[in-house]
């Protein structure tokens, strides 16, 4: 039996897997995952906090219940997902291929040098807030004490600080908030005006690749797995030397130590939710939810046949016609009949697809 090495380009919101062998590439895969934890979560926790509020007996209370203290190594929900997540897709290739060694390609990013690219050392502890009470004083003499849409033209005495973008996503950074009035900031949230200012770039991927560099190699080796770690700068040169063009499975065929092996077909995987937990309807909150789970046999996100085309199930109604779509969102038939549907796989959490693209290299010139 031949040795297969896997390769695995970890991310954010894509992950790369390819397994090669001496003479070719076996298995190759670009896998989506999910982006809108954070979002969910925080729905859920305004649903909680409502409820709690109603103080009814059955509700528990608010106090010796913060996890962050109790369990060490603790990780925000949304990250601890997507760590699991790595975690789950080396497992499930396992399971496919017997493979004897796992690559990883970790990062650690200094964000302050992102920002910043001629810091210098003693900046990196006195940056921008130095000598400020606060980040709303620091904002306030950032913009000149002036509102930053109507530019004092308002005459409105009173200033505040505004999220660009919302706080749950985009946090109290300085970048993230700027100077209006009472007035205007009024107006913007009644919809009146829009503003005009920049929204600033978010670090959430090199905060995550920092958090979990060394957690996906750990929990792996604790799975029994050979691992090896590489880094992002090994990976690019190896990539500019084969010639090939920035893909996240390029990228793994490279981590693997794939070189002039057959390329086989990519296939997508996106991950998507399992339930929606959706009870009522939302215009009248007293009507219940009853949308069927399966209609004429068929639920969301199964994989059926249409035709001679392999698809998913997006949208149902309970009249036995379905919308349905490959994985990137291309809309094969939005009103299909059951009758023209066959059932291949049932819905899961990992829906997987052939992607029959060749390879090319930036001078296009088909990679072997």
């Amino acid at each position: 039996t031949q040795e297969v090495t896997l390769g695995v380009d970890a991310g954010y919101s894509h992950v790369g897997l390819s397994a090669i062998t001496d003479k070719k590439e076996v298995y190759s895969s670009e896998v989506r995952l999910r982006i809108d934890m954070v979002k969910l979560n925080s729905e859920r926790r305004s649903y909680r906090r409502t409820r709690r509020n109603r103080k009814t007996w059955y509700r528990q209370p608010r106090f010796l219940n913060r996890v962050k203290s109790k369990h060490k190594g603790w990780l925000a929900p949304s990250i601890q997902h997507k760590l699991d997540t790595h975690v789950k897709l080396v497992q499930n290739t396992a399971k496919l291929l017997p493979f004897s060694r796992v690559t990883v390609e970790i990062a650690s990013f200094d964000i302050q040098k992102i920002i910043n690219p001629d810091i210098t050392n003693k900046e990196y502890q006195q940056g921008d807030q130095l000598g400020f009470y606060n980040v709303r004083e620091y904002v306030f003499h950032r913009d000149n004490h002036t509102c930053q849409h109507c530019k004092g033209k308002s005459k409105e005495s009173v200033l505040v600080v505004h999220h660009i973008i919302t706080r749950q996503t985009g946090g109290n950074r300085p970048e993230n908030l700027v100077t209006l009035c009472k007035e205007c900031h009024n107006k913007h949230h009644l919809g009146l005006i829009t503003l005009e200012v920049k929204k600033s770039k978010g670090f959430k991927e090199a905060t995550f690749m920092s958090l979990i560099k060394s957690r996906v190699v750990d929990r792996l080796k604790e799975l029994g797995f050979n691992v090896t770690s590489t880094y992002g700068y090994i990976t690019k040169y190896n990539r500019e030397v084969l010639g090939l063009k920035k893909s996240h499975v390029n990228d793994a065929f490279v981590i693997a130590g794939g070189s002039t092996q057959k390329r086989c077909d990519e296939h997508l995987v996106k991950q998507v939710r399992k339930q929606n937990r959706k009870l009522f309807k939302g215009s009248r909150s007293h009507l219940k939810n009853t949308a069927p789970k399966f209609v004429k046999g068929f639920q969301r996100y199964d994989k059926v046949l249409y035709g001679k085309l392999e698809c998913f199930v997006f949208g149902r109604r309970k009249t036995g016609y379905f919308n349905v779509r490959l994985l990137d969102g291309t809309v094969v038939g939005a009103s299909v009949s059951y009758k023209k549907l066959k059932l291949l796989e049932s819905s899961r959490t990992l829906l997987k697809e052939r992607k029959k693209e060749r390879h090319f290299s930036s001078t296009g010139i088909e990679v072997p």
